[in-house]
Formats: structure tokens, C-alpha cells, sequence
């Protein structure tokens, strides 16, 4: 049934926004200020608020909160607006994403003053972004497991590319490309058990909420949960309309995930370097100098670093809108669109990270070079005092940093055993009796990696057993992932279906 008036415009806006309450409507600041910010930041729940509406009108059917007849005119204009036609324009003199789409049903039938029966319009906001967020974290998921798979595809290329590792950017012990690069794997891994059991929490209803405490009008909360495809409803009605903390959590995650990247990015960036030489993007994630034409700019990695400074500044802003009084829509209105923005940017982050890493190149021979002309052994040949000469290791740390001074500017590799035995009566008073044969061992870089032997270490058993258990881990998320897109999209799916095929409209 449609109203008689069709070209209603003002008094749609003074129904849906003023109400009885209010006298006037919004002033023209407040409107292109307020409320245009508002809805932009929730006109991505456009859809999801769509199923929200639906799975309320089916259930208030059934429990005979709204006639059937209306209740089926209504479904009928949802399924129409639900394929968002070009009728429907989204204006902020109409208010936020809700009351735009409630006016423009308004147009079309009187059933509309149905829709709110026992819900305010943050019910369904609230629950529209929990279903945007929860297909998000998902998606996310989805590309963490690619990033990480891709990752341990490079490790295990790469378990004999023989390389100093650094710290404090100095020259610390030899490791090898591979070992390096799976360290970042093992902080995905934890993001990933963060982002399931996140997941869990944020995967249940607070639809038939009311405001805060529930209504009078039965609202049928586990069939609207199970209408959704949420795991259950959110157990306490005033903590299922103003929860915070899972805001701060995702934001939390999104920044934990993107640092690990950061610090990826930023060593990378400093590998590929003239002074280091160890790795070189590919030309298609560089970008070239307008004034100095030597120059390869690692762009992406800087990008990469430059999402996660942003992710920072949103975690901090959405901490601190929520430190608030309860129920306070301060701590909620800004998080529709900055949390879903900074999930999308930091799951394009991950992407591109991923797309870096296949199409990097490692320099082995200037890896092996930088090992040969510094001192990265001087510890492996410490260890090798200890095990064949029976030093202490204070002792044979003492010897070995001597000999860094005596040799100052020269390599390792040019030192002999003759030499070394002869420090020794200096430095300790007494002969070593250290042979070439076992001086070469101890500073081959190869025999060093093999020597690394226990859990965690760089020798290949070591890393065969942690890419072994890496992928299956990530096999395991993937399952778990996979299942839930697919229950999330039947689930949708049968929503749909069920209106069309037993509620609509002939």
C-alpha cells in the first residue's frame, strides 16, 4: 500500500528524524558536518543492514508481532531494497544509513512503521557492522594464510642461502635467507589463533536487544541469531548494544599484524640498499627518481611501513573513544567506517607484502661476501674453542675479541691457526694447538648453519620439522576459515530464499 503523497521529501525527513520529540529539523551545519560524516561511514553496511531487517521482519511474523499482510508487503519492498536500485540515493538531510533506507521504503508502503517493533535503530547498525566485520575478519584470515604459505614456500627455498643475520644492524652470526624469513611466520601463526578466537566473540547476535534491556514485544533472539548465521545471541541485552572491547581487540590485532609486516618491510628495505646488497624488489613494486637516475625506490615496502603507522593512530583513537561512560554512541559512530577502512588497508598491505616476497630476489654471492669480509664467525669460532680446545667461554670470548682488534680491518678468513694459538699464549698463557683443518670448519658458514641443530636452529632438520608443522597448522586455519565463509554465504543464501520463496508477495 502506498501513501498518497509521493513527493513528501520534508515530511519524510521531519517523521524519521524529528519524530515527536524534536520540533524542528536538523540545522544545515549539523546535517553537512554530522550526519554526512555519518553516513559515509556506514553506507558499507547498506547490505548487511538489509539482512538484518529481513531476519527481524520474518521473526516478528512468526511471533505475530507484525500482521501477516503487512509484514509481507514489507519483505517484499526489503527484498526490492536489498538489490539497492537506483531509486534508492543515500542523502544526509534523511540521517544515517538507517533512516535513509527507512524513508525511502516509507515512499513505497505504510508497512514501514513496523520495521522498528522492539529495536532501535542502533540494533540493527550494530548488527549490520557485525556482519560486515565478521566476512572482514575472514577475508583477512584468508590473506594472512597466503602471506605466511608464501612465506614458508621462501623458507624452504632458501634453508642453504647463507647470510649474516643482524642485530643492532651489525653483523651478528651467519643464518641463512630461509630461517630468516620464516621468524615471520610464527607471529602470523598467533595472529591467526587471535583472529579465531576474536572471531568467536564477535560472531554472536545482538538483534531483539531492544535498546539496552530487551522489550516487551518478543522478539525471538535465537531465531534471529540462527537466521544470521551467528553462533548464539550475545547473552546480556546492554552489552550486546554498547560492547567496546572487541572494537579495541580487532583494532589491536589489525596493528600486531601490521607491525610484524612493518619490521619485514623495514629490514628489507635496508637489505636492499647499496651498502647491503642482499635482496632487489622487482622493478614493478620500485618506483624511480625524478632527479636522481640511479635511484630504485623500494615503494611498496615504504607503504607497507606507512599502513602501519596509520593502524597505530585508529587503535589509539578507537581505545580512546571508548573511554567514555557506557552507553555513549561517541565510542561507536567513528568505528563503522575507520575499523572496516583500516582492516581493508592492512589486508591490502598483507597482499602486497606477499606479492613482494615472489617476485624479490636474494643475492647469494654478496650474502656469502659480507659473511667472508666481516667477522659474523667470530662466535662460531668462540664455540669451537670451547668444544675442541676445552676453553671456558669466557675465555674464548676473550680470546676472539682480541684477535677483532688486532685484526681490526681485516676479514676473519684471513686469520690462521698459527696465528690464532700464538694469541692465545698472549691473551690466556697458554697453546691452543688448534689445527687449519679445524679452523676451517669453524668458520665455514654452511658447517655453521648444519651445527645449529636443536629445536629452532638453521640446520635443515631443524627447519624441515618447523616448516613441516607450519604448514600444517596453516592447513588447519584454512579448513577452519573455508567453513566459515561457506556457512556465512548458505546461511545468507537461505535468508533470501525463504522470503522469496514463502513470504514475498505474488
Amino acid at each position: 500500500m502506498k501513501p498518497n503523497t509521493m513527493d513528501n521529501h520534508k515530511l519524510q525527513n521531519q517523521v524519521l528524524e524529528i519524530g515527536t520529540r524534536l520540533k524542528t529539523p536538523p540545522s544545515k551545519l549539523l546535517i553537512d558536518t554530522v550526519f554526512a560524516v555519518e553516513l559515509a561511514q556506514q553506507e558499507h553496511l547498506f547490505f548487511a543492514m538489509g539482512l538484518a531487517d529481513i531476519a527481524h521482519t520474518l521473526v516478528a511474523i512468526e511471533k505475530q508481532l507484525i500482521p501477516q499482510a503487512e509484514g509481507k508487503e514489507l519483505l517484499t519492498y526489503l527484498l526490492e531494497l536489498q538489490a539497492k536500485p537506483d531509486s534508492f540515493i543515500a542523502t544526509p538531510d534523511r540521517g544515517d544509513i538507517y533512516t535513509n533506507r527507512e524513508a525511502w521504503l516509507a515512499e513505497r508502503t505504510t508497512s514501514v512503521g513496523w520495521l522498528g517493533s522492539g529495536r532501535a535503530r542502533r540494533e540493527a547498525t550494530t548488527t549490520a557492522f557485525l556482519l560486515v566485520m565478521r566476512q572482514w575478519l575472514v577475508e583477512f584470515s584468508s590473506t594472512l594464510i597466503a602471506l605466511a604459505e608464501l612465506l614458508c614456500q621462501q623458507a624452504d627455498a632458501h634453508k642453504l642461502s647463507v647470510m649474516p643475520d643482524y642485530t643492532y644492524l651489525q653483523a651478528a652470526q651467519p643464518t641463512s635467507f630461509g630461517h630468516y624469513l620464516l621468524a615471520f611466520v610464527y607471529p602470523l601463526l598467533r595472529d591467526l589463533e587471535r583472529l579465531e578466537l576474536l572471531l568467536s566473540q564477535l560472531n554472536c547476535s545482538p538483534m531483539g536487544c531492544g535498546s539496552t534491556n530487551g522489550s516487551r514485544l518478543a522478539q525471538g533472539r535465537e531465531q534471529l541469531a540462527e537466521l544470521l548465521g551467528f553462533n548464539k545471541p550475545i547473552a546480556h541485552a546492554r552489552d550486546a548494544m554498547w560492547q567496546a572491547d572487541l572494537a579495541i581487540e580487532t583494532a589491536a590485532i589489525l596493528t600486531t599484524s601490521i607491525i610484524n609486516l612493518s619490521r619485514l618491510a623495514e629490514d628489507l628495505q635496508i637489505y636492499s640498499t647499496q651498502e647491503f646488497g642482499l635482496i632487489e624488489l622487482d622493478d614493478s613494486h620500485a618506483r624511480a627518481s625524478k632527479i636522481m637516475p640511479q635511484k630504485k625506490n623500494p615503494f611498496a615496502l615504504t607503504h607497507i611501513r606507512g599502513v602501519a603507522n596509520k593502524t597505530l593512530g585508529v587503535l589509539t583513537a578507537i581505545a580512546a573513544t571508548a573511554r567514555t561512560p557506557s552507553a555513549q554512541p561517541d565510542n561507536r559512530l567513528a568505528i563503522y567506517g575507520d575499523l572496516p577502512e583500516a582492516m581493508q588497508m592492512v589486508n591490502n598491505a598483507a597482499a602486497l607484502m606477499t606479492e613482494v616476497l615472489v617476485q624479490l630476489s636474494f643475492n647469494q654471492p654478496r650474502a656469502v661476501e659480507l659473511i667472508e669480509s666481516g667477522w659474523t664467525m667470530a662466535t662460531d669460532l668462540s664455540e669451537t674453542l670451547v668444544q675442541q680446545c676445552g676453553l671456558d667461554f669466557r675465555s674464548a670470548h676473550q680470546l676472539v675479541a682480541f684477535l677483532v682488534s688486532a685484526y681490526a680491518g681485516k676479514s676473519l678468513s684471513t686469520l690462521t691457526a698459527e696465528a690464532l694459538n700464538q694469541a692465545a699464549n698472549t691473551v690466556l698463557g697458554q697453546p691452543l694447538n688448534l689445527t687449519d683443518v679445524q679452523l676451517k670448519i669453524a668458520l665455514d658458514p654452511y658447517q655453521a648453519l648444519q651445527a645449529r641443530s636443536e629445536m629452532g636452529g638453521t640446520a635443515i632438520a631443524s627447519m624441515n620439522t618447523m616448516l613441516t608443522d607450519c604448514h600444517k597448522r596453516l592447513i588447519e586455519f584454512s579448513r577452519k576459515i573455508q567453513a566459515s565463509k561457506t556457512y556465512f554465504t548458505v546461511k545468507q543464501q537461505a535468508l533470501l530464499e525463504s522470503v522469496q520463496n514463502r513470504w514475498r508477495q505474488s
